[in-house]
């Protein structure tokens, strides 16, 4: 009953929307009718036996998943590994940061014809503008959480007489976790959106390629559903991994309720 309530907004958006477009009537502003009737003949009108899928679904929706979750697990583990390390040594973290700083600020999609020019069009561009794009909360976010672990929990580790890798696994990372997946959460999306960008250049598959080959066409309702697309994904792949993050935080978040 909580969430019906939550989500009254969004039937009233779409009814406004709908009757605003028809009695505007123009062609740049379909109403979402139009939209999801133009999705349903794209990629919803195959056999149940495909979960409805259809080709196209097949050959862009899955590769752009495919090469957003690619980027996204690569690097995940680089900025996990080297935030932790970083976040665990200030010497080496004092010699790197000057390059981390540099780095994040540079925006990926002016990188990309660098990548399109080094690794040329295909997966490995793709999947290295992601990466770099995305590497940077993690990072951050990672050598915030290991820098700011209690000393009384290391301390306490040494005493009882556990290694440097026993301290990493059974301290250090359980009580960075919380600011991890803070990153990880936040790199989710800008993988979504990278992965439309890098698609845009050279691409001959994808949401990003049907989308701008929908824009060349004119087809302004298939322009608008892969936008409506892009913001489905990005909604159903942010409540999965909250959901994986509630389960695997659950001392954190029954910790902050008895607070």
């Amino acid at each position: 009953m909580t969430s019906l309530k939550r989500i009254w907004l969004v039937p009233l958006v779409v009814a406004v929307w709908e009757l605003t477009t028809r009695l505007l009537q123009d062609t740049d502003f379909p109403p979402p009718s139009t939209i999801v009737l133009r999705m349903h003949e794209l990629w919803f009108s195959g056999p149940a036996t495909r979960l409805f899928l259809t080709d196209d679904a097949i050959e862009n929706i899955l590769p752009s998943l495919g090469r957003m979750f690619t980027g996204w697990i690569l690097a995940a583990v680089l900025g996990v590994v080297l935030g932790v390390i970083l976040g665990r040594s200030r010497t080496a973290a004092d010699y790197v940061e000057p390059l981390i700083q540099f780095g994040r600020v540079i925006p990926p999609p002016l990188l990309l014809p660098l990548f399109l020019a080094l690794l040329h069009a295909g997966l490995a561009m793709q999947v290295a503008a992601i990466v770099f794009g995305v590497v940077w909360p993690v990072l951050l976010n990672s050598i915030d959480g290991a820098k700011g672990v209690d000393r009384t929990y290391t301390e306490t580790a040494i005493v009882f007489g556990l290694t440097r890798a026993q301290q990493l696994r059974k301290v250090v990372i359980p009580a960075a976790a919380p600011k991890i997946f803070a990153g990880l959460r936040l790199s989710l999306s800008l993988a979504l959106i990278l992965m439309v960008i890098s698609e845009l250049f050279g691409s001959s598959d994808g949401i990003g390629y049907q989308l701008l080959q929908a824009q060349r066409g004119f087809d302004t309702p298939a322009v608008w559903g892969a936008i409506a697309l892009l913001g489905l994904l990005g909604y159903l792949v942010n409540a999965l991994f909250t959901v994986a993050e509630r389960r695997l935080l659950v001392w954190h978040h029954h910790a902050r309720r008895t607070l």
